[in-house]
């Protein structure tokens, strides 16, 4: 096995929630990073010391690599020893097919730029095969270069690939980037011992585990399955309740004592760019066996409409005692507790239901400074605080478990509680 080439300059393609913490992790360790983003605006931003995602220790992390000339933001990609991309991988359509179009992109963009003994490292969350067709998409573009699945085995490839995918929590991302494990799996054994060698630069508390490429694709999808599946025996144990006159939140407190029963919460849904999506990867791949994984998608994605009839029964018994018009208050867009990450949330899809449907909304989030742009032709929503919202709401709906709700001392008989808030 060849020697390792120090890392010295690391180019991070795509900063946004991965992305950004990441390039500013690696350059506080004194590790030239080159980040590159299509948004100009984030990347004017950046090269300011300021950050346009809301990620708590961020910018005062950004502000000083920056400062120190550590961290660099670019739209078009840089030449480095590695490359790590992080953009999205979102899926299309009703079959959820995956769309791998990012990481085409960014490897198009990178691939004139590589050198012999380049690493680039994979992060996005990605189907299994997403690695090689990411090296298949190299290989088109720069045959000049051999790359890992090009040579038998044992042969050591110029260009070295792997696949690392994040395991960082939103509003955690500083801490556990430096102390989570990380699954680093290498299309073959040179590439899996260079990115080790290049995490451990930083990962200073987690371990950093060596696998194949596939199996670390398929950790991360298993992970988020798992847990969108115990979110959807949560989701569907609280449908049950109503139904049955019972108090979800006490069941579960109950049933949490006995030593190895621990459900998760209810609440409005799945959102964000992981657990929301990465399960549909492995059902889109796999349709005839992942059938419980499918239901849990199904389970999760019913919660919302079921929350918005909960709602609108609300509403429907004002209305017969003479309200005409109840005006609702939606407490919570994010898709989850205290992050402004607005990405496939379902307290967002409630909310903007419940506008389209001509109900008067105020929404309250107050993580964010303006309504998502889709909002703007709707004229019977705008965002407000909570103070206002509890004052004027007929019916008050609490979608996301934010620490401003959970203080908040309500005491109307109109608060319908969706997160045990």
């Amino acid at each position: 096995m060849q020697d390792i080439v120090q890392v010295e300059t690391i180019s991070v393609i795509g900063l946004g929630y991965i992305g950004l913490p990441t390039a500013a992790v690696i350059a506080s360790n004194n590790i030239r990073v080159k980040g590159i983003d299509v948004n100009q605006d984030a990347v004017n931003t950046i090269n300011q010391g300021k950050i346009h995602i809301v990620e708590p220790g961020l910018e005062t992390v950004v502000k000083q690599a920056v400062n120190e000339g550590y961290l660099t933001a670019h739209t078009e990609t840089q030449a480095a020893d590695a490359f790590l991309i992080a953009v999205p991988t979102p899926f299309i359509g009703d079959e959820h097919q995956p769309d791998l179009s990012y990481i085409q992109t960014a490897a198009n963009a990178l691939a004139p730029l590589l050198v012999k003994g380049n690493l680039v490292v994979l992060e996005s969350t990605s189907p299994v095969g997403a690695t090689e067709k990411m090296a298949d998409w190299l290989q088109a573009a720069r045959p000049d270069l051999s790359f890992p699945h090009t040579l038998k085995a044992g042969e050591t490839p110029d260009i070295l690939i792997a696949h690392c995918p994040e395991r960082v929590l939103p509003g955690q991302v500083l801490r556990e980037l430096v102390e989570n494990d990380r699954i680093i799996g290498g299309m073959d054994k040179a590439s899996t011992h260079a990115a080790i060698a290049l995490y451990q630069q930083f990962v200073h508390k987690g371990h950093c585990i060596a696998t194949n490429a596939r199996t670390a694709e398929m950790a991360k999808l298993t992970e988020n399955a798992s847990r969108d599946a115990q979110i959807a025996f949560a989701n569907e144990l609280s449908i049950i309740c109503d139904k049955q006159n019972i108090n979800v939140w006490e069941l579960i407190e109950l049933a949490n004592l006995h030593p190895r029963v621990n459900i998760l919460q209810p609440g409005a849904g799945v959102g964000g760019h992981c657990i929301a999506v990465d399960p549909w990867f492995i059902v889109n791949q796999n349709p005839m066996d992942a059938k419980l994984i499918h239901q849990a998608r199904k389970t999760n994605e019913g919660k919302p409409q079921w929350i918005i009839n909960k709602i609108e029964a609300a509403c429907h018994q004002l209305k017969l005692k003479g309200v005409d018009k109840p005006i609702i208050a939606c407490l919570g867009l994010s898709f989850k507790p205290d992050i402004d990450d607005l990405r496939e949330s379902p307290a967002l899809n409630i909310t903007q239901a419940l506008a389209l449907k001509g109900y008067d909304v105020l929404a309250v989030e107050p993580h964010i400074q303006a309504l998502p742009e889709k909002f703007n032709t709707l004229e019977n929503i705008q965002l407000t605080s909570l103070d206002t919202a509890i004052k004027q709401a007929d019916v008050i709906a609490i979608l996301v478990k934010h620490k401003a709700f959970i203080r908040y001392p309500f005491k109307q008989d109109n608060v319908l509680n969706f997160v045990n808030a």
